[in-house]
């Protein structure tokens, strides 16, 4: 029987190891953790990811090694693959944990992008500011996500603030200046290319964040057949330009019918969970399938599939499984503020009863402005 050993305990790694149990799997989760959410599911051995005599009891413990979030160190995947075999390479993981060299690589594939610029100086940001206008934003190039180490310049004024703020991250994580981006709407590409180079994508996203989270997902996008064609080349570029092995994820920006790339995931990823429930294979299915060099499952989408995410603590009532097709995914985390604790799916072959089903939940629920823009996106609107 063939043992996954998963780099990061959260619910991604949860949620691998219930995919992954048909297939007759065992998994050994590492974190630093000790409650970490996945261990309640398989064992977990905790240990900080730069203790190489840790790592190496792990090692031991696995036949083939994965990861469920991007910053767990490069230097930690490199040093288990040369002991066990890494997926996704720890090459592509490096690039994907640097804005600046996540950027560079689309730049080169001709993938479309907004403008983007090393920072080093408050100069250096002062001088790409007026270059670039604003409002744009100021991030760090590591170590930031759902909204994190970010600092949004709305006009020559706020330079000096958004130095004081992340100036001093130059000499660590570094700084990257992005243009921003008068988009329509974000979307995602949820994608798998396998050991052998198969590649396959499942039907485009359309997101929706609050605060910078992703709030909720809804496949497929209405998109033309030219945008779908563009965004899913997109994908396959990165894919074997980095020899990737499993399951990432291409975020967009929509302006007209002209996408432009914001960032990639190394995993699988929030905006792909409606594929659990609606989709004839799952992303963590397939992520497991790639890994290990299985043929790759079917991506296409049952109907039209929703996912609502729950940040701090999940509801109280559960009006989700009242619906024919509502499927709840509750993680098992202590609540938090901020924290994603869990997530709904709902899906339908008929739009409209989708959106008749989110209107429903969101009323349950007191969430109608979370459900109000995936109903008018079904609707037409």
């Amino acid at each position: 029987m063939t043992t996954v050993g998963i780099l990061g305990g959260g619910q991604l790694a949860r949620m691998m190891v219930l995919a992954g149990a048909p297939l007759g799997l065992r998994f050994v989760v590492f974190d630093p953790a000790a409650d970490a959410c996945a261990g309640q599911l398989a064992p977990l051995q905790v240990g900080a990811f730069d203790d190489t005599a840790a790592l190496a009891e792990f090692a031991a413990k696995v036949d083939v090694v994965t990861f469920d979030f991007e910053n767990v160190p490069a230097a930690s995947a490199r040093w288990l693959a040369g002991r066990r075999p890494v997926f996704p390479n720890p090459a592509a993981l490096a690039v994907a944990q640097d804005r600046l060299s996540e950027k560079t690589l689309f730049q080169e594939l001709g993938i479309p992008l907004p403008p983007f610029a090393d920072i080093r100086s408050r100069d250096e940001l002062a001088a790409k500011a007026a270059e670039f206008g604003t409002p744009c934003i100021l991030k760090t190039r590591r170590l930031g996500y759902d909204g994190k180490g970010q600092f949004r310049l709305r006009g020559e004024a706020d330079i000096d603030a958004a130095w004081q703020a992340l100036g001093a991250q130059v000499g660590t994580t570094g700084l990257i200046l992005e243009g921003f981006v008068a988009f329509d709407r974000e979307v995602s590409v949820v994608a798998v290319r396998g050991r052998d180079g198969e590649f396959r994508a499942w039907p485009l996203t359309c997101n929706w964040h609050v605060d910078g989270v992703l709030s909720a997902s809804l496949a497929p996008a209405a998109a033309s057949a030219a945008q779908h064609e563009a965004a899913i080349g997109y994908a396959r570029r990165v894919a074997e330009r980095l020899d990737y092995v499993g399951v990432f994820a291409l975020e967009l920006f929509c302006r007209g019918e002209e996408l432009l790339a914001n960032e990639m995931a190394p995993r699988v990823h929030n905006s792909g969970h409606w594929t659990s429930d609606g989709a004839e294979t799952s992303q963590f299915e397939n992520h497991l399938r790639a890994v290990l060099g299985l043929p790759l499952g079917d991506t296409r989408v049952l109907g039209h599939a929703c996912m609502l995410n729950w940040l701090g603590r999940m509801p109280d009532a559960n009006p989700v499984l009242a619906e024919p097709a509502g499927h709840w995914h509750d993680y098992g985390k202590q609540p938090r503020e901020g924290r994603k604790v869990g997530h709904a799916n709902l899906r339908d072959d008929d739009a409209s009863a989708l959106a008749a089903a989110l209107e429903r939940v969101g009323q349950a629920l007191g969430r109608q402005a979370q459900v109000e823009p995936v109903v008018r996106a079904l609707r037409g609107g």
